[in-house]
Order: structure tokens, then sequence, then C-alpha cells
């Protein structure tokens, strides 16, 4: 823990990376284990993608009006708290997720990097026309256009946000900190991030539960601490 106090402490610019492993710890299910409760009424791997958009739109609907459901009966935790605190305070200088529950905008973080889109927004998937979240969570799933309203995350099938990956890319490139929060780094292109600080001379830290193929890169690894007793122990002495 002094190891990572001093390198956040001596650092100019860090960047956070977070990834599942940050929002279970919330309680939030992890949507691709076949052991939590999404899986009990659907197969995701059928459903969160384009073709079932348009081919099986009820169920479809049904499907993210339940994972919206379920995100409402969850909230950040004291580490996305922090991680705020930090980011106002100049501690670090933002966050690239892969996660889609818009816990680190709930929490007060602000330069936020949603790599696969989130739960924030809600639009017609033909004309693109904007939509409420509480209107989509109430049941409304149809377009005055005919299209099916769909949540602002990237599906399979399509490809991540350019704008908000280049922007990923550069603050990556800027880090001389990146700290990995609860991602196995298995995902591309979004792996490629922590490479990208390291390869620039950044310092790589990795706090996860497992091992990932990035450890042998890192200058630190934790896997013997939940992200929120970490982030809430280095807050209490930074």
């Amino acid at each position: 823990m002094n190891k990572l106090t001093n390198l956040l402490r001596s650092a100019n610019y860090p960047i956070v990376f977070t990834g599942a492993g940050m929002s279970t710890e919330s309680g939030l299910p992890d949507f691709r284990s076949k052991d939590r409760g999404l899986w009990e009424k659907f197969n995701p791997n059928e459903l969160a993608n384009v073709q079932a958009l348009r081919h099986n739109t009820a169920e479809f609907t049904a499907f993210y009006q339940y994972r919206l459901a379920t995100l409402y009966k969850y909230k950040p935790h004291e580490g996305h708290h922090v991680l705020a605190n930090w980011e106002n305070d100049g501690v670090i200088k933002g966050i690239i997720t892969q996660n889609v529950d818009t816990f680190h905008y709930d929490a007060g973080s602000k330069n936020v990097m949603e790599l696969h889109g989130s739960f924030r927004t809600f639009h017609c998937h033909e004309c693109e026309q904007p939509f409420d979240r509480e209107n989509y969570f109430a049941g409304k799933s149809t377009c005055s256009c005919g299209g099916t309203i769909r949540p602002g995350i990237v599906l399979f099938g399509e490809q991540l946000p350019q704008d908000t990956f280049m922007q990923a890319e550069q603050e990556a490139g800027k880090a001389d900190l990146f700290i990995v929060l609860g991602s196995s780094l298995t995902v591309s292109p979004a792996n490629m991030f922590p490479l990208v600080a390291k390869e620039n001379g950044a310092k790589l830290v990795i706090i996860n539960q497992e091992p990932t193929d990035y450890d042998r890169y890192a200058d630190l690894v934790i896997q013997d601490k939940s992200i929120k007793e970490v982030l809430t122990e280095i807050a209490a002495v930074i």
C-alpha cells in the first residue's frame, strides 16, 4: 500500500482504468457470469447484439428493461466516491471504463471515457432521437418513427465510439501512472490502453482478484484486497 501511495503522490498524470470488478463490488451482477441473476431469465449472449434488436425486438427490449431494473437496485460504492474526490482534487486526471452502469458519473466523476457506452442515455436505433431513461424503464420502447428505442451502449456487432476511444488512447499516452481496477484485461481493443501507457513510460498498477496476462508488465500487482479496501485505505492518508 505504501508503494501505491508513493506512486500516486509522485505522479503528475494518473489515469484509472476500470472493469467489471469495480461494479461487482457494489453488488451489481456481471451479466457474463452464468451463476448470476441475469442468466435466470435471459441468455445475454443471444440478446446483447444488433441482430436481436432487429429480429427479436420484444425479447431484446425485455432484456434491457430488466438490466435497467437490476441497475436501479445498486449504487456506487466508496471506491467510486474516492475516485470522484481524487479527480476533483487533481489526484487523478480521468477514468477509462469498460462498465456501462454510470456509477462513476453517479459518484461525481466528470472525465469518464465510457468505452462501451452506458445506460445514461437512450435513443431510437433508426432516427437517433434521444429518449428519457425513466420512460424506457416504464415500458416505452417504440419511437414515433417506428424504430426501436435502445440504451446508449455498444452492442455486439457494433463499433466502439471512435471519439471516446481516441480520447482514451490520448489520455493513456499522457499518463505517467496507469491504475487498472477490476479488469481481467482480456477484452480487445480496450485492453491495449495499459500497454499504451507503459510504452510511453508510465508506471502500471493492476488491482484485480485474479491474475491477468498483463501482470508481468506491471510495476505493482495487488490481488489480496478489494478495490474498495485499497482506495479507502489510500484516501485516508493521501
